[in-house]
């Protein structure tokens, strides 16, 4: 079963009175492969202690990811703070996907930098909960990530993957990111040693 798309998105910079309101909005309700229905939209400072906890066990579910749950640097404060100021950017954003009233998922771009050499590439990063696996959420966050790097005028996404992530790499290529490097002891692994990283990139 694919995805159903039964509401439009809305990913733009909008205008209001004779002002621009420079924040970056994304919202859209697809049906999962199971039939429930997904809601993915901006995060914002009330989501603050849940993003905490599920960025925790996304952590901890999987050994793909940056670093380990005893890791994280913030706590459920510093988490809504992070999300409000994200909420308000014009060229970032930090996606929440709401299942059941509770989230299962988070997906982001940030700016590489401001100086104009680079200032026209982001990088994207998500982390689904394994329950959620296989049923879509991961390749609609990514698409809403694609959606979001256009508006906001990136004309490249990119992003890291560890090269023995068949599923991630799978998806990846299915929406058309291609493979610019390696890096072979890219990540230790605390239990399976050095994982080696594969750079991919996607052009808007």
């Amino acid at each position: 079963m694919s995805l159903i798309c039964v509401r439009a998105v809305c990913c733009r910079l909008t205008q209001i009175g004779n002002y621009e309101e420079n924040e970056l909005k994304y919202r859209q309700t697809i049906i999962l492969k199971n039939g429930k229905e997904a809601l993915i939209r901006n995060g914002d400072e009330s989501d603050g202690n849940a993003v905490f906890e599920v960025f925790n066990r996304t952590h901890a579910e999987t050994d793909y990811l940056l670093s380990y749950p005893d890791e994280n640097s913030f706590t459920p404060e510093k988490e809504a703070g992070f999300l409000k100021e994200k909420a308000m950017s014009s060229n970032e954003a930090e996606l929440v996907a709401i299942v059941d009233g509770k989230i299962a998922g988070l997906a982001g771009i940030e700016s590489v930098g401001e100086k104009y050499k680079v200032k026209h590439r982001a990088e994207f990063g998500i982390s689904v909960l394994k329950e959620y696996w296989e049923l879509g959420l991961g390749k609609a966050l990514t698409e809403a990530c694609i959606q979001c790097a256009k508006d906001a005028g990136y004309t490249q996404l990119e992003l890291d993957v560890v090269a023995d992530n068949d599923r991630a790499l799978s998806l990846y290529r299915s929406l058309g990111f291609v493979e610019f490097g390696r890096n072979p002891r890219g990540f230790n692994s605390k239990t399976t040693g050095y994982q080696e990283l594969m750079y991919m990139r996607l052009e808007l």
